[in-house]
């Protein structure tokens, strides 16, 4: 009995290994900055508060998903936001530009002026950005 068990386990393995495709086809995406065109903040943040911050980012096309956004610190109180998208590369796509609104929340942790930067796209290879400032009241 424990030959026909161990016959029958060898079967199934070899058909459910034989049975994968363990080919890489490569990814069928690829991540992608997504322009920046408005973004609503208040004009005053409080110290130790959390904040909504809501952006209007273009959609290029069908294809292309946002994913959530980059913020990187250049300094203590600037902030450089990047919207993020995801580019489905296995499908044909529309090329319809849609506007778009996501938001995310920011907390102040600092007293001086914040400087958000929303990058717009690139000119001569150089990133362009719109800026907003921010004072804190104490």
């Amino acid at each position: 009995m424990k030959r026909y068990f161990l016959i029958f386990s060898s079967l199934l393995a070899i058909f459910c290994l034989s049975s994968c495709n363990l080919g890489d086809d490569g990814p069928n995406f690829h991540f992608t900055a997504l322009q920046i065109t408005s973004a609503e903040l208040p004009e005053s943040f409080v110290l130790n508060e959390t904040y909504e911050i809501s952006v209007t980012y273009v959609r290029p096309d069908g294809c292309t998903f946002f994913e959530g956004f980059d913020i990187g610190n250049e300094d203590v109180a600037v902030r450089n936001v990047v919207a993020v998208g995801s580019v489905r590369t296995d499908q044909t796509c529309t090329t319809a530009l849609e506007e778009e609104e996501a938001t995310f929340l920011f907390i102040v942790l600092h007293n001086e002026t914040y400087r958000f930067r929303f990058w717009q796209g690139t000119e001569d290879g150089q990133d362009e950005y719109f800026e907003v400032d921010v004072p804190v009241n104490q």
